[in-house]
């Protein structure tokens, strides 16, 4: 049994794609990071950055004690490893799920974030930043369109890559992204969000997110000087 310390944010959706691909068995405990949740000791004692999302296998392959882990492509590397699944088994194969798996963790993601950040939820317009992370955005989607062109997925098959970016790609209309533009990565999102254990894992995560703005305490707690002393 695995223990999913999450809120249906991309970065949580990528560990629940995976656990439902995998059929392995887990409960979530959600991490309510607008009413600070992620600041809670017995969080910070398998997630040190307070960011979710976090495991804890209670059945690791070496059969010893628990095994916890935190940031959402370790885990992904981990639950690969444990099954066997979605991670090529040759040098090359692996590196090249590796690399674009990287490229999701030190780019994608993050550029995405920041667009998130300040086209959502900054208090009021910052022109140069908006535009910086829309377009940096626009590039790296154009990155993703050409590695598509002519296959399904990112590599040869369907992997930890594919989970680790779909979640991201998902929200193009925060992202201020016109997704006709990219027809690869069109394609690619309606093909992922149609496998069953994608549907499973969004569904898994509805309902825990209120469907509103934050409000001024879950900004604080999200942005706010809230995290500073802590």
């Amino acid at each position: 049994m695995i223990d999913l310390h999450y809120w249906p944010t991309p970065n949580g959706h990528k560990v629940g794609l995976m656990l439902e691909e995998c059929g392995l068995e887990y409960t979530i405990y959600p991490v309510n990071i607008g009413q600070g949740d992620q600041f809670r000791e017995e969080f910070l004692a398998i997630a040190p950055n307070n960011r979710i999302p976090a495991i804890i296998d209670h059945a690791p392959s070496d059969q010893k004690e628990p095994v916890a882990i935190f940031e959402s492509g370790a885990i992904l590397l981990y639950l690969a490893e444990k099954t066997g699944q979605f991670y090529p088994s040759d040098l090359r194969g692996r590196y090249r799920v590796m690399q674009w798996l990287m490229w999701q963790m030190g780019g994608l993601g993050p550029m995405a974030g920041q667009n998130h950040h300040f086209n959502q939820y900054a208090p009021e317009p910052i022109p140069y930043a908006q535009e910086r992370y829309t377009k940096e955005t626009a590039r790296l989607y154009g990155v993703l369109d050409r590695q598509l062109e002519g296959q399904d997925f990112i590599d040869a098959t369907y992997s930890i890559a594919d989970m680790a970016c779909y979640p991201w790609v998902a929200k193009y209309d925060w992202q201020k992204q016109v997704i006709d533009d990219f027809p690869n990565v069109k394609a690619w999102l309606e093909r992922i969000g149609n496998r069953p254990a994608t549907i499973r894992a969004y569904e898994a995560g509805e309902g825990l997110r209120p469907n509103r703005p934050p409000t001024a305490e879950e900004r604080e707690n999200l942005f706010g000087k809230a995290q500073d002393p802590r």
